[in-house]
Order: structure tokens, then sequence, then C-alpha cells
């Protein structure tokens, strides 16, 4: 991909694998690497809120997106996470991952404090007026300062370096005011949608592509949904979403997130190690009957083999209580046996 064609396809937020000591497992990041690009996706995004950014130090950070960038050998391009708290050190990041070959980076709207539209477009200005590397805004109203359609437009028109959008916010409607503003202005300018709930929809509408976490896990699902949505091939895509649909609404917001994607990325073979936030007893506990129903619903889709004592036919959740207990404790045994738990 030249640095001058639009951002396309779906770019996978990838999970870091830990040891149990917390520290990063470079090996194991490696091989889900090379498993990414194997199973179909258009470009990782190291760094993002599935990759738990905050919960890694600085350093931390840019050593992640170097044993990315070097595992992947330009294979695909990476679209790097370079928010760091505060604008010198996030223009020192891009400058960093300029320097490793990345496509380009992702930087979201400043986050605890909440700004203004001037200042979130104040923010971006700066960034961008100083950064070599091009600029993906990243909005994710959740958790961070929204920016709004004034803004983006303002930001396209004045900053050659801002070459696109992640938004995460799910609206449909709003990506559409943004398309609307946008594109007339910058042809080039790329639309990626940050929630795999919508990723069909969201393409139907103009979006280029997307960074859905559930790309990390099923990566083979979201790339052929996004084949099928392009071919217009869409009774075929619909079906798919509605899969993915349940998938990710299990792993999304069944725990604390991105444990439910690290629980399930394990169920593919992927040793993931613990997530680096502590889990209370009762959290854990509820990991392991989402880890059962996410077994579920990857068998279903021929992922993975069912759990022992077999699924329900809502996956996993028609079985009396007694049974669960059952249930629960063979399949830690059985994820003991492979090593995952």
């Amino acid at each position: 991909m030249s640095h001058n064609q639009r951002l396309r396809g779906i770019f996978t937020p990838n999970i870091v694998p830990l040891h149990a000591d917390g520290e990063i497992n470079e090996a194991e990041t490696r091989r889900y690497v090379d498993w990414l690009i194997d199973h179909g996706v258009h470009g990782l995004y190291p760094n993002g809120s599935t990759g738990e950014f905050l919960r890694f130090t600085a350093e931390e950070r840019r050593r992640i997106i170097e044993i990315i960038a070097d595992q992947t050998r330009g294979r695909v391009p990476i679209l790097a996470g370079a928010a760091e708290a505060n604008v010198k050190e996030t223009i020192s990041a891009c400058e960093h991952y300029h320097s490793l070959g990345c496509r380009a980076v992702a930087i979201v709207s400043p986050f605890y404090y909440k700004l203004s539209p001037a200042g979130v477009y104040a923010y971006f200005k700066e960034i961008a007026d100083h950064s070599p590397i091009d600029i993906t805004l990243y909005n994710i109203p959740l958790f961070a300062s929204p920016i709004d359609v004034p803004t983006v437009q303002r930001l396209a028109e004045e900053c050659p370096k801002v070459v696109a959008i992640k938004d995460s916010s799910g609206d449909l409607p709003h990506m559409m005011r943004m398309i609307a503003a946008v594109r007339p202005l910058r042809p080039e300018f790329a639309f990626l949608t940050g929630w795999d709930a919508a990723l069909m929809p969201m393409i139907l509408i103009g979006c280029d592509g997307g960074t859905n976490a559930t790309s990390g896990v099923v990566p083979e699902i979201t790339r052929k949904l996004y084949d099928l949505t392009l071919a217009g091939r869409l009774d075929e895509a619909r079906d798919l979403q509605y899969r993915l649909l349940t998938l990710f609404d299990a792993m999304i917001y069944h725990s604390e997130f991105p444990e439910g994607f690290r629980a399930a990325l394990s169920l593919r073979g992927i040793q993931t190690g613990p997530g680096r936030q502590p889990q209370s007893t009762v959290q854990q506990q509820g990991l392991v009957k989402l880890r059962d129903q996410l077994q579920c619903l990857l068998a279903a889709e021929g992922f993975t083999e069912e759990p022992l004592g077999g699924c329900g036919v809502n996956g996993g959740e028609a079985i009396d209580a007694e049974q669960v207990a059952k249930i629960v404790q063979n399949v830690v045994g059985e994820l003991k046996k492979r090593g995952i738990a």
C-alpha cells in the first residue's frame, strides 16, 4: 500500500500475549502476527484499546510496535497506536513509528480532561504539523473527548498528514455526516469503523474498512464479511454479520474489556497469558463461564471443538445449574491440560 493510497480493509487491534509474570511474550506475539496475516487480515493495529495500550509503559508500547514491525516485514501495513499522555511524547512516538516503516499512526482524542471541540482541534493540529507519518484520528466518545464533524472537516482541510478517522461510536448517521463533509474535499481520506456490530452497514454507507477486535479472534469471519459486503453478496454478508454480532456481544459485554477477547483467542490456540489488569475471584469465575460460551460459539463456526459436556441450543446457556458446575470444572481441567488456564 503506497502512502498516497487510501487506508482500506480490516486492521486488527491485536491483544499482546504476555508471560505469567505479565511481561511481553515476544515469541508468541510474533507467532500471533504470522497467524493473523495467514488468516487474511489486511493490516495490523497494535497499541489499540484491545491491545490495552494504557496498561503498558511508553517503552513497552514502543517495543510492541518494534516486535510487530520486525515480524511483519512489510507484508501488511501497520497502523500504530501512538497516543501518549501529552503532545510532545505523542510526536516523539510518531517519529519512532515512522522510522520503523509503519504506514500510519492512530491517535486517540485527549482523554481524562474533557476538551471542547476547539481544544480537540488544537491538539490534533499541533501533532499533525510536526508528525512525519500519516495520522488517523481516533474517535471513541466512550473513553475520550468526542471529535465532532466540523473538527474532522477542518483537520482534513488544513492538515495533509491527517488521512483517516477511526470511529468507534457505532453511530451510523454520524459516520455518514463525516463522509458527506470530508470526502468531496479529500477523496483519499479513509473512514474506518471500530464497532464490529455494525461493520456491514458501515461498509455499505461508504466506510473503507474497520479496526475490529473480533478480527483478532476470528479473522476468517471478519475478512469474509468485508469481502462479501464489497462483492454485493448481501444476504450472505447479513447472515455473517449477525453471527459476528453474537460473538462480539459475548466477548465485549460478559467480562471486563478486553478479557473476553483474550479468553476467546486462547481457545484458538494462541497462548495469550493473563491480562495486565488484576481480576477478582468473581471475575475469574465469570471468565471461566464465558470461555465455555465462547467455545460453543467458536465450535458452531467450526473453529474449535465443543467443550466437554457439549453445547445447549443457546450456545451453552440452555443447561441446568447442576450441569454448569460440572462443565465448568471440566472446561477448566481441559484448558489447564492445554496450558491455557
